[in-house]
């Protein structure tokens, strides 16, 4: 009997069945001999994937790996002079002055404070910003709150502080004129270490409320909208089919995006921080990054090695946070973790 007599003698699904089991022999058979090529014959046959991979190996080994070189700063007593591996090795001694000098705690809190306070206020906003305009149906008012809420994020930091410097300036700002006009004396807000706190937070908010939503809205896209339909048919309100069928969607997403702000939880937006600090909000505003920058470079007498052992502190904090978070992450739900 041949192979044609007997496929012509198989049902349609037995038919299926055959061809799917002849499929995967083929691709086994292809996969296997795939394996038995040399590297070099592989590289040869898919030279141009290798060519493009290129650029991205070598921008990661110039700025991303060769600066790890220079880390070793932080275990010698660095000069100019002798170079990186003229100067003498210390071991752990800058690293050790860190953590035992009088302003070990008081930047740590600041920076811990001023990061906790930023995660918890405003990861959520994005969330719930994304949440309610993917519910609105009216497609010109979804775009005009879209539009509001994105353009802040273009304004750069510097222009930001300025206008809030001109806005709540003890001398003539908006602010203080509304509150003078209500009867009370004027604010010098830059000078509050705990108004420091809420202004630079909420500012952060106003201007990278509505970038944030953005990844939020592209996970939600992916949504079936049949999911909706049936709710609806079931009779679900609104806010119970953003509770089962949008808020589930965008979980996944948010959770990887909290384990890599947990990356950075010591890194504060230097560049923010030190253009509204102030001599009289010090207390408050002096971070880890500030510091560094103040030890390291602004100082009359550079040292770059005690700097360079608190950025690498820093790091090796940040890296412990990363790896936590993940494993909670990993506990709660395999597939949310990111390694």
């Amino acid at each position: 009997m041949t192979a044609e007599s007997v496929g012509s003698e198989l049902t349609e699904p037995q038919r299926a069945a055959v061809e799917l089991e002849q499929a995967r022999a083929t691709t086994r058979t292809a996969g296997s001999e795939h394996r038995r090529r040399s590297p070099l014959k592989r590289i040869a046959e898919n030279w141009q994937l290798y060519l493009m991979l290129i650029p991205p190996i070598a921008y990661a080994v110039v700025f991303l790996y060769w600066p790890l070189y220079g880390l070793q700063i932080a275990f010698r007593n660095y000069n100019i002079v002798d170079g990186i591996t003229g100067s003498p090795w210390v071991g752990l001694q800058y690293l050790q002055q860190f953590v035992t000098s009088y302003q070990f705690w008081p930047v740590l809190k600041n920076t811990l404070i001023l990061n906790i306070y930023e995660l918890f206020a405003l990861f959520p906003l994005p969330v719930i910003l994304a949440l309610l305009l993917n519910s609105v149906r009216n497609a010109a008012y979804r775009r005009g709150v879209q539009l509001i809420t994105y353009a802040p994020h273009f304004i750069s930091t510097v222009v930001l502080v300025g206008m809030m410097v001109m806005l709540f300036s003890p001398n003539g700002g908006i602010v203080n004129q509304g509150i003078g006009l209500l009867g009370h004396s004027s604010v010098d807000f830059f000078a509050s270490p705990t108004i420091f706190r809420n202004m630079y937070v909420w500012s952060g908010a106003w201007q990278t409320l509505g970038w944030s939503a953005i990844i939020y809205l592209a996970a939600l896209a992916g949504v079936d909208p049949q999911l909706h339909e049936a709710a609806k048919m079931d009779g679900a309100n609104i806010l119970r089919r953003i509770w089962h069928i949008d808020f589930p969607a965008v979980i996944p997403v948010t959770i990887t995006l909290l384990i890599l702000n947990m990356g950075s939880m010591l890194s504060s937006g230097f560049e923010k921080v030190l253009l509204m600090q102030t001599p009289l909000n010090l207390s408050a505003s002096e971070v880890l990054d500030t510091y560094t920058y103040r030890v390291g470079l602004a100082s009359t007498v550079p040292q770059f090695s005690y700097a360079t052992a608190i950025g690498l502190f820093r790091s090796v904090f940040a890296l412990i946070l990363l790896l936590l978070a993940n494993w909670l992450a990993r506990r709660v739900s395999r597939s949310n973790s990111l390694f």
